[in-house]
């Protein structure tokens, strides 16, 4: 009805005013105390004298908000009826009424809590140098995707890079052992690329800008011989020992999914992980005969079989350590090389940190990493309702990717943090000077690379699948209102293959545009969204833009 056509609006959003001021609604001005919704806010005075009508005409002429600040002050003591703040904090769901719509829904942190890359710089024993680099999120995901099979048939690690959270004894302990599995795995995908038998040296796995004769980690010439591998004859025997166990014990768990205790076999891990990462990152010649090699990648095979992040996590265990409470990239930290080849953590479990598998292998565009901020909006958690939009853009790094060089230019796709980079020289001239693209670009390009079907059949069906299983896993905890809705944004990375894996999920997503494609996929998105909960509302068959119904339980 006309009269609860009221608003309020916090926060430096033009598009959704205009909208609303052109749908016949009328701005409560949000109050500069108190919450939204709450009794404070509501009834708060006026702290000037109102001008007389003379006085307002002659402003209407000159400041086309004068009609609106006067409209605004005559319904300043109404009850809005649609409120839109930047975060859930400014309202006070306890005070609202039934039929009062709010963009936000209470208790989210279970799917978005925020809770950088690190890997060893110098020698791999003891005394490297660990870098320390945040990449923003989520304890949250971390700990409540671990239930989704017991809500789905679903399987998070095909979607979710494994993590861990560090303040938790068990999981911290579960890191331990993946991180030397994942090391073994590792270096029998190295033994596979090697070509020949006995000693064969290192080879790059990533182009970079270091010279010819240099490796990830330490400038080695090529010809320099390294006693690394002479010192360890039996370093991919034991490999191979370790994940035969390991494959073993895959064949054998329970829904808990417990991991082999790698204390049990056998290994001498603080030389074997030092011995790796010789190999992997200074260029270490590794004894490997032929047959060893043909058990290697038989091995992989059944591996693969069991282990849907094999090909994305890559041979240099690079994992990410994710600081709560921070968004954007922020929070830079340092850390020192511990023992048995981890860093040292005594001090991280105390503050939500968590910990997990970094994507190695991106699908990379003219040789540089991106991410894509994928939207979706909820309009009901009982039943669930979610609705995928259709239109999304990427985010481009401002240098090439590399596994040799961690710095956030190469591995930070946050527009917050590589506009603080200079676009590296040299640089693709196709790639886009402002570092966005849309999808549509995206699928311009994979289909000038021969893999046109890609979006359709691959990337898009993978991003809703992981959308829809993260929301089921997660429905219990939040806490679902009727005339609430709420817009989501989801990061994602490409594997090689094109597959899709969640990064982070933000409440909140920006709606300030940084580039030509962001100011007009931003200014649709909140256009849609008033016809999906305002608009539909009175005419279910209305159009509703780029949203697409994807689940409704």
């Amino acid at each position: 009805t006309q009269e609860k056509k009221i608003f309020t609006v916090q926060g430096p959003y033009p598009i959704i005013r205009s909208l609303l001021r052109a749908r016949g609604w009328v701005e409560r001005k949000f109050g500069g105390t108190g919450k939204a919704g709450s009794r404070l806010e509501q009834h708060q005075p006026l702290h000037s004298p109102s001008p007389s009508k003379e006085e307002e005409e002659e402003r209407w002429d000159e400041d086309p908000e004068a009609i609106h600040n006067l409209m605004s002050r005559l319904v300043r003591n109404q009850v809005p009826y649609f409120i839109w703040t930047n975060r859930c904090g400014a309202v006070d769901y306890r005070l609202l009424q039934q039929d009062q719509v709010v963009n936000h829904y209470a208790r989210v942190g279970a799917f978005t809590t925020k809770v950088g890359a690190w890997s060893p710089r110098g020698r791999g024993g003891v005394g490297a140098q660990w870098v320390l680099t945040p990449f923003s999120k989520q304890e949250g995901l971390c700990q409540n995707l671990r239930n989704l099979p017991w809500f789905d048939q679903a399987e998070p690690t095909t979607f979710f890079p494994r993590c861990y959270r560090l303040r938790a004894v068990d999981e911290r302990q579960a890191f331990i052992e993946d991180f030397r599995l994942t090391a073994a795995r590792s270096l029998l995908k190295v033994a596979v690329e090697r070509t020949g038998d006995g000693l064969v040296e290192a080879e790059q796995p990533q182009k970079s800008s270091k010279g010819p004769g240099e490796v990830c980690g330490s400038p080695i010439p090529h010809s320099m011989p390294s006693t690394a591998g002479l010192g360890c004859p039996h370093l991919v025997e034991e490999a191979l020992q370790v994940c035969r166990q390991h494959l073993g014990s895959l064949g054998h768990q329970d829904i808990d999914r417990d991991p082999p205790d790698t204390q049990v076999m056998g290994t001498d891990w603080d030389r074997f992980l030092q011995d790796y990462y010789r190999v992997v990152h200074e260029g270490a010649r590794l004894a490997l005969s032929g047959p060893q090699r043909e058990q290697c990648q038989a091995l992989l095979r059944r591996l693969a079989e069991w282990l849907p992040q094999l090909s994305m996590e890559g041979d240099h265990n690079v994992w990410i350590l994710k600081p709560g409470a921070k968004s954007r990239g922020r929070g830079k930290a340092g850390g020192s090389h511990g023992e048995n080849g981890l860093p040292a953590m005594e001090g991280f479990h105390h503050h939500c940190w968590v910990v997990q598998k970094y994507v190695e292998r991106p699908l990379l565009i003219f040789g540089t990493k991106f991410d894509i901020r994928q939207w979706f909006l909820v309009t009901d958690w009982n039943p669930l309702t979610i609705w995928f939009y259709q239109e999304s853009y990427l985010r481009f790094c401002s240098q090439p990717f590399s596994l040799c060089h961690l710095s956030p230019a190469r591995h930070l796709c946050n527009v917050s943090i590589q506009k603080q980079y200079r676009l590296v020289q040299g640089r693709h001239p196709q790639l886009p000077p402002d570092q966005t693209w849309s999808c549509r670009q995206l699928q311009a390009y994979l289909a000038q690379v021969g893999r046109a079907g890609a979006w359709q059949q691959v990337m898009v069906p993978g991003m809703k699948a992981a959308v829809v299983s993260t929301l089921r896993s997660t429905q219990d905890l939040v806490e679902h209102r009727k005339s609430s809705f709420e817009l989501y944004g989801a990061d994602f990375i490409f594997g090689e293959d094109c597959q899709p894996w969640l990064l982070e999920i933000n409440a909140s997503p920006t709606m300030a545009p940084s580039s030509a494609v962001t100011r007009r996929l931003c200014a649709s998105v909140q256009q849609d969204i008033l016809r999906v909960v305002i608009d539909r509302r009175d005419n279910p068959t209305c159009p509703t833009g780029a949203f697409e119904l994807i689940y409704k339980e």
